[in-house]
């Protein structure tokens, strides 16, 4: 005979495998797995060189590295009018890829169109420049510095992550055209419109000294 000690124990017990009655909400098991292995980083490295190499080699054989010269462009510039301004910004952003310095591109553009104009237009083609270079890099080679785990690349990181605009002002008042920084930064995590507007800050500045020390830039570049 149950005494009645043992029949409250029995109906205070939790009814573990009992269905959920109308009304009420059966208990959900989640399991919990390992989260999935970051993939290796290096095939799309690989690619980036590859796509880099191919780019090189165009410009190489078929002469247009040859030609990117300051008094090409500035000529080419002169005679085509406005389209002129259309075709160096393109020329100014796959010319990088093709190992033609920036300084080349805003040194025709002061010579073709003057301090002021020529500031303008070297300065929406190196936009552009460092612009597609982001993306291609970024779009080929992925986001392989994100997880970096040298303590000095990661310290870095760390700040670019927390201020990523002004970080790339800076790197760009400080490096300017550097093909390094576009290719560096695109494989970090940080978005392409706070690069892009980093950029658009950081470039102003040295865009004016060379504006305005042109002739001194015109015989240090020679």
């Amino acid at each position: 005979m149950e005494t009645a000690s043992e029949t409250r124990e029995e109906a205070s017990a939790p009814m573990a495998d009992a269905p959920a009655t109308a009304g009420e909400v059966a208990p959900i098991s989640v399991e919990v797995g390992a989260p999935p292995e970051a993939k290796p980083a290096w095939p799309r490295l690989v690619g980036l060189v590859v796509v880099m190499a191919v780019l090189f080699a165009i410009g190489h054989f078929t002469g247009l590295t040859d030609y990117l010269t300051r008094e090409n462009l500035r000529a080419l510039m002169e005679s085509l009018g406005l389209w002129g301004v259309v075709l160096f910004v393109v020329l100014f952003a796959v010319g990088e890829f093709m190992h033609v310095p920036g300084i080349v591109f805003v040194l025709a553009a002061l010579l073709a169109y003057g301090r002021v104009g020529g500031a303008v237009a070297a300065y929406l083609g190196a936009l552009a420049s460092v612009s597609f270079s982001f993306l291609l890099v970024r779009r080929v080679g992925g986001q392989a510095l994100a997880h970096v785990k040298r303590a000095r690349i990661a310290k870095v990181l760390a700040h670019l992550d927390r201020r990523p605009i002004l970080t790339i002002a800076v790197m760009r008042m400080l490096l300017f055209l550097l093909p390094a920084v576009n290719y560096g930064l695109a494989m970090t995590r940080v978005r392409f419109r706070d690069y892009l507007v980093g950029s658009a800050l950081g470039l102003v500045p040295p865009m004016i000294v060379i504006a305005l020390a042109f002739e001194w830039a015109l015989t240090f570049f020679e």
